[in-house]
């Protein structure tokens, strides 16, 4: 057999070890993993370079259709180059912020055609648990290939936008676990106390505080912690899979182990952020690096480190939620806009802090970075460099620092906490179902060849 593509020399991340093999694409699938594989069309000398499975990132926002609203916010074009320069093959796309939110089947056809011939990278999509969406809206979206869902036990939204995301009351979240249960799929959830959180940050805010150091104590770690546990007794009562999106402590991740060890059908995340920056230097860096649940205090960020280094913690994602720069650019830490830009920066500072600085396995980083997200939402195509998969790969050059700058950034705003920071590893190139989609040398792909994954 004559293959299209041929990747030698690189050290590949396969399942269960790293080693030098080559790779053999053909029709977009991984074809043959060995040595001496013979010829192709094309070959991609990865010498000195470590080749992993392109990043599944189980956590963005894509604010398109904005609906009137948001419509200078973070787009398909924008999102998913921005994704494709920073090694990310699939993204899984949140419910939310685009207008209408994606809570029924109308809604989800709206997205899928504000996306269409707009994708640089592979995308699957979230459907929403609202409290407007109990009757027929669940089953709808499942029917129309939503992967999981997800709601907020935590305000959001704005009422004054017909269609707008909407957190969950106690009966919603029974009922919709109970729906969602009988689909199968996973309900992933944002978990904070909003009736705790609201009020301290009211009380701060009529306080004078301005600082993101005052945000912070606004949301202390117990205000997680809470309602996973009450995530988890209801799990119980539903059987219903549920995965706790973006913790940020290390007593929410207990929590979640426990209750794992009990039986329930439970995972977690992190995200790369809470890996990275800590409370103490918040204030100097600015609002860009505001998001909720807040960062915490350094002194917690080597036991959520532990957690990502032992399995607790399932996987990582960058929750990339960008705005325009005016809802950023606040005095008042209280009044910005709570969301982080990061899709670019997971795979280099995932790999620098991890593998480089702290002694990763590279088969746990491909792990965390793309493994097991794909097992986790049955992307099964997805995930691991082995026979028969997409040819989806990330292709890492380690140490070789650099310091991001604005003009790097392929988001529709160039604005991310990273900017200025000294990165230890780069990516050179990223290969999407065989499909070079970013290379160091030339840039991004002019050619929008991802899918929708339904």
């Amino acid at each position: 057999m004559k293959f299209d593509t041929l990747i030698k020399n690189g050290l590949v991340i396969l399942e269960d070890e790293a080693k030098e093999v080559e790779i053999a694409i053909k029709d977009g699938k991984i074809a043959e993993i060995g040595k001496d594989l013979g010829e192709s069309e094309k070959t991609i000398d990865a010498k000195g370079l470590i080749v992993s499975p392109g990043m599944v990132d189980a956590h963005v926002h894509i604010t398109e259709p904005g609906g009137g609203y948001r419509d200078d916010w973070e787009g398909y074009e924008t999102g998913t180059r921005g994704s494709a320069k920073g090694g990310v093959t699939t993204i899984i796309e949140m419910p939310l912020n685009q207008v209408p939110a994606t809570t029924d089947r109308e809604s989800i056809q709206i997205k899928y055609a504000a996306g269409k011939g707009k994708l640089a990278v592979d995308v699957a999509s979230y459907g929403g648990l609202v409290p407007y969406n109990l009757d027929g809206g669940i089953q709808e979206l499942d029917e129309d290939g939503v992967v999981a869902y997800k709601c907020f036990i935590a305000t959001c939204g704005d009422r004054s936008i017909d269609g707008d995301f909407m957190n969950v009351d106690d009966y919603s979240l029974y009922e919709g676990m109970k729906q969602i249960a009988k689909t199968g799929k996973i309900l992933s959830i944002h978990a904070e106390n909003a009736e705790i959180t609201d009020r301290l940050g009211e009380i701060a805010y009529k306080n004078g505080e301005t600082s993101l150091s005052a945000y912070v104590d606004s949301r202390p770690a117990f205000t997680e912690v809470e309602p996973i546990q009450k995530i988890i007794l209801f799990a119980k009562e539903t059987g219903c899979r549920v995965h706790i999106v973006h913790v940020a402590c290390e007593e929410g991740v207990d929590a979640i182990v426990k209750a794992q060890k009990e039986g329930v059908d439970i995972t977690c995340e992190t995200c790369t952020h809470y890996l990275y920056f800590y409370k103490e230097e918040l204030d100097e860096i600015g609002p860009v690096v505001k998001c909720s649940p807040p960062i915490r205090e350094k002194s917690r960020l080597e036991g959520m480190w532990n957690r990502v280094m032992n399995g607790d913690i399932d996987f990582v994602t960058s929750d990339h939620s960008p705005c325009n720069p005016e809802l950023k650019d606040k005095e008042n830490a209280f009044e910005a806009w709570g969301g982080i830009a990061g899709v670019q920066n997971n795979v280099d500072v995932l790999f620098d802090e991890g593998v480089q600085k702290r002694n990763m396995s590279l088969t746990r980083f491909a792990e965390i970075i793309a493994k097991k997200p794909a097992e986790r939402f049955g992307l099964i195509q997805k995930g691991s460099i082995k026979v028969g998969k997409d040819a989806d790969f990330v292709l890492i050059q380690k140490d070789s620092p650099y310091t991001l700058k604005a003009e790097d950034l392929a988001y529709r705003h160039q604005i991310s906490p990273y900017i200025g920071r000294e990165i230890g590893a780069q990516v050179i190139r990223t290969i999407l179902r065989g499909e070079t989609i970013y290379n160091k040398e030339d840039g991004l792909s002019s050619e929008f060849i991802g899918e929708f994954i339904k």
